[in-house]
């Protein structure tokens, strides 16, 4: 099992959190600028506070093959708008119905579920705009945009939250819950880290080979290419993390979650706990984290990799 968490990782993330949320602050629209109200929503929801996972990967994962920092900053607050477009689209009346999220009252308590709706629009929007600016090879950047969008997708993110409503209140089998927190979490957490070894100039064989095919340059992604990777060892997180969640649902405190608890049991979510138990469920989140840490030991930064793998499931602890 692995030990607590080091204070160093703590001052890292709290490091890279606050580069990424300065950014975030020069991204998004000002209130100053019409329509004020739903740049009002978009910066209350991308900019409330939270762990800034994604970003932080992304940037971590470009140091690990020592990229472009500023395109990599950039590509991180891209995904914390996609994520915080995505929490509130889940937290509607239509969908998970939520009324706080991260302690404070959820997009659509506080400027209607209009504006909460359409400032989940913009934001996606925004990140695509951004990706699109990052100061990369014209290759990577749609490289990069190619790996959002599937992300984001009927594979990713947007597949994974419809199988998860279309499955409440009904028996589920191990692949569909698999499929479920594949796509609707793990799939975004993974996307960082391979972006963030999108980020190296030029890529080298450690990111995938440059090829030339009919005078095209193709961004090729070998087995045990460094982008490869980092892309499972997200893959594990992500699933760690969420399995971590859903234990949480169970377990923690309003106060400590900040938000609902025991919702998942009440809507008859597909979670871990409900098919595999509590305990069992933790054992998986740790084995996952486990996994994580084994596959970036080569990396120049491979302390601070494991550290946050060990990181997403510390609240088991």
């Amino acid at each position: 099992m692995m030990s607590h968490t080091s204070p160093d990782l703590m001052t890292v993330l709290g490091d890279l959190s606050a580069k990424v949320d300065a950014r975030l602050n020069q991204l998004l629209p000002p209130t100053t600028n019409a329509p004020a109200e739903l740049h009002e929503a978009m910066r209350y929801s991308a900019l409330a506070p939270g762990k800034r996972l994604r970003p932080a990967l992304v940037l971590l994962a470009s140091q690990a093959v020592q990229g472009n920092e500023q395109a990599a900053l950039d590509a991180g607050c891209a995904l914390e708008m996609i994520h915080a477009f995505s929490l509130i689209h889940d937290d509607l009346p239509a969908l998970d119905n939520d009324d706080l999220r991260r302690g404070v009252p959820t997009c659509h308590i506080k400027f209607g579920e209009a504006v909460a709706l359409l400032a989940g629009d913009a934001l996606f929007a925004l990140a695509f705009e951004v990706l699109a600016e990052l100061p990369l090879p014209a290759a990577q950047v749609v490289e990069i945009l190619k790996v959002t969008a599937k992300c984001v997708g009927s594979q990713g993110l947007v597949g994974g939250e419809t199988i998860d409503i279309l499955s409440e209140g009904k028996p589920v089998s191990k692949e569909t819950l698999d499929q479920i927190h594949i796509r609707k979490t793990a799939a975004l957490i993974a996307a960082a880290c391979e972006i963030g070894a999108l980020t190296t100039t030029p890529p080298d064989g450690g990111v995938g080979e440059r090829q030339r095919t009919g005078g095209a340059v193709v961004i090729s992604d070998q087995p045990n290419s460094s982008r490869a990777t980092l892309r499972t060892y997200g893959e594990s997180i992500g699933l760690a993390f969420q399995i971590a969640d859903d234990v949480l649902n169970e377990t923690a405190t309003a106060e400590q979650l900040g938000k609902a608890v025991g919702s998942d049991r009440e809507r008859g979510k597909a979670t871990y706990p409900a098919l595999y138990g509590l305990e069992e469920s933790k054992a998986k989140a740790l084995e996952l984290a486990a996994q994580a840490a084994e596959l970036v030991q080569t990396f120049p930064n491979a302390e601070t990799l494991q550290a946050v793998a060990q990181y997403s499931v510390l609240r088991l602890n």
